[in-house]
């Protein structure tokens, strides 16, 4: 059975994203790890405590990126299937695969919440 891995990241909505940044790295002392716009729209915002293995993403609650909470997983297309058998709700037909990203995908647990699985340990597809 493919396993949940780790808590990657834990998205948090904020109204603006430059002034969430300013408080999370100048106020709470966070990282900036990543800061950029995926496509049209879409500005990924990542901050990180010094220390955490996780990290959280600034999202407006009105990005196509999800807010939600990232976790890995050892196989994305396993972890994909078991979970469509287990009737969970998918938001991905299949595992997306985008150049220089692991194969992910998102779903709801039974109140809900999305989750997103990131497949880790292995190459990344294309």
């Amino acid at each position: 059975m493919t396993a949940t891995t780790r808590v990657i990241s834990v998205s948090v909505p904020v109204r603006d994203q430059d002034k969430a940044i300013e408080f999370y790295t100048q106020t709470l002392g966070c990282e900036l790890v990543t800061d950029v716009e995926l496509w049209p729209g879409a500005r990924l915002v990542e901050v990180r405590p010094p220390g955490s293995s996780v990290s959280l993403l600034l999202l407006p609650p009105d990005s196509e990126i999800p807010v939600a909470v990232r976790l890995g997983t050892t196989d994305a297309d396993e972890a994909h299937a078991r979970l469509t058998a287990a009737g969970a709700t998918m938001h991905n037909d299949e595992p997306l695969r985008w150049e220089g990203v692991p194969p992910m995908f998102a779903f709801a647990d039974g109140d809900g919440n999305t989750l997103v699985y990131l497949e880790e340990g292995g190459p990344t597809r294309a």
